[in-house]
């Protein structure tokens, strides 16, 4: 597989990194270590000592410098090696190592691995997650799963799925009889993908944190999603013929990393926006919210889209086994012409071997 360099990759939630961890993470095949600087800034350098390898997230942080924990050597945030501890203490040019551009947007932290200057301005605007946003914010949760993020991806961009694996939560029996309006756009680089569900029963989910009577609404879900693999589902309910603010919506953030051809990280949260029930505190939305997400993904989606991980394994591969397209399956394959276009205009070289020299 060919990974897109030159963008952002999710590496962390920022208040998962304290002032004193090395965190360690694997994104596209690139070992990094993710730490913080003494004015609370992160950096982010390759996770791999100039001298025998040792990872670097398994040391200590001196000051700003990260120890190596096998043999002592010292590394600043730019990756070039500051104290060698042996001999007459010399340093090399050879002894230092690569760095990578690092952002902290929307308690998001961005690494770029690629050649070209780092653009801040391709970063997506997740800005309903900041700290003091409105809304009530569930928990920012991650994991790791063992599928081609790509899978991941399709499973988002076809919501088609959520009455048939999400029935009883998501959707229903009842609201897949129900005709539904599909929009799809592009703005750019940028997809949206739109499903409109008027006058139905509405989603067990959605309900409960709305009115939690039953009573019909008009629904919808329109994401958005940035390559290679970040997206917003903006879903929520309304009155029938009503407007989208006077309902509920639900802000879910997918976000989503390449570890390697077969892994990647699920960073995920969702922010409740809209009049709650009036026995429900902040901290009940939140609390609810977590669990039925949880609950969906870790008993629904993650075992589905595993199972069809292991489906292309034994084929050999997803060149080895090619689905039948519906047309419901638009929205995904616009999303991978994109990344096709994206790639392309890279080249094909493996983002593992091109790297930011440090400074110095």
């Amino acid at each position: 597989m060919t990974f897109l360099r030159n963008t952002w990759y999710v590496a962390m939630w920022g208040p998962d990194l304290g002032p004193d961890d090395l965190a360690s993470r694997t994104i596209c095949g690139q070992p990094i270590v993710l730490f913080r600087r003494s004015d609370g800034t992160a950096a982010a350098l390759v996770d791999q000592c100039a001298h025998r390898f040792a990872p670097l997230s398994k040391g200590k942080m001196c000051g700003d410098h990260i120890e190596c924990p096998y043999h002592g050597l010292q590394y600043d945030d730019t990756g070039t090696c500051v104290v060698n501890p042996h001999g007459t203490g010399r340093i090399t040019p050879a002894l230092h190592i690569a760095s990578f551009p690092i952002v902290e947007r929307h308690t998001i932290l961005w690494v770029w691995l690629g050649d070209r200057p780092a653009d801040e301005t391709l970063i997506p605007d997740y800005a309903h997650l900041d700290e003091g946003a409105p809304g009530v914010l569930s928990k920012r949760d991650w994991m790791i799963l063992e599928v081609d993020y790509r899978l991941m991806v399709d499973n988002l961009l076809d919501l088609s799925h959520v009455n048939y694996l999400h029935d009883g939560l998501l959707g229903s029996a009842e609201i897949a009889k129900v005709p539904v309006e599909i929009d799809i756009r592009e703005d750019g680089d940028t997809l949206y993908v739109t499903r409109t569900t008027k006058d139905c029963e509405p989603p067990p989910m959605f309900d409960l944190m709305y009115r939690n009577d039953g009573a019909n609404v008009d629904k919808w879900a329109e994401l958005r999603w940035n390559a290679p693999g970040v997206l917003v589902n903006n879903a929520g309910v309304c009155p029938p013929g009503g407007r989208r603010q006077d309902g509920m919506t639900v802000l879910g953030n997918h976000l989503l990393t390449p570890i390697d051809e077969r892994h990647c990280y699920y960073h995920i949260a969702a922010v409740r926006i809209g009049d709650e029930t009036p026995a429900d505190s902040d901290e009940e939305v939140a609390d609810r919210l977590t669990r039925m997400r949880k609950f969906a993904f870790d008993e629904q989606d993650r075992p589905m889209v595993e199972a069809q991980q292991r489906a292309y394994d034994r084929a050999g591969g997803p060149d080895h086994l090619k689905p039948v397209m519906l047309n419901i399956d638009a929205g995904p394959l616009r999303a991978r012409r994109i990344m096709d276009r994206l790639i392309d205009a890279e080249g094909a070289e493996p983002v593992s071997i091109r790297r930011r020299e440090p400074v110095g």
